[in-house]
């Protein structure tokens, strides 16, 4: 399955019932695990910086990574974003199969704007 990075700031309402926050997170997993029981989160962390959570998940598409960013908004997230990440090793096998195309064309390209 794809792996996805889910980046999220709290709406500043909801940062102020720290002791609630246990419950909060619980819920908001629960709710995911709920709507989306495919996701597999691999893991959880709380961020110091413009981002207060970062999760690492597998989800089988686009739309089920959607619905968990649309979860989290629901929770009362301000903000939600979800990335998808490729392994780097992948990357670097589709950077190889790229340059083995577009080397030759970014070569005629050169030679034709010299000309």
């Amino acid at each position: 399955m794809p792996t996805y990075i889910l980046l999220t700031k709290l709406a500043p309402e909801a940062t102020y019932q720290l002791k609630d926050r246990a419950k909060s997170s619980h819920d908001w997993y629960t709710h995911v695990k709920e709507k989306c029981p495919e996701v597999k989160f691999i893991a959880h962390y709380a961020l110091l910086g413009q981002y207060d959570f970062l999760d690492i998940y597998e989800a089988p598409d686009e739309e089920t990574a959607a619905k968990v960013s649309m979860i989290s908004r629901a929770g009362g997230a301000l903000y939600a974003e979800s990335l998808i990440a490729i392994p780097h090793k992948r990357f670097l096998e589709i950077t190889e199969e790229l340059s083995e195309q577009y080397d030759s064309i970014f070569k005629s390209f050169m030679k034709k704007k010299r000309e």
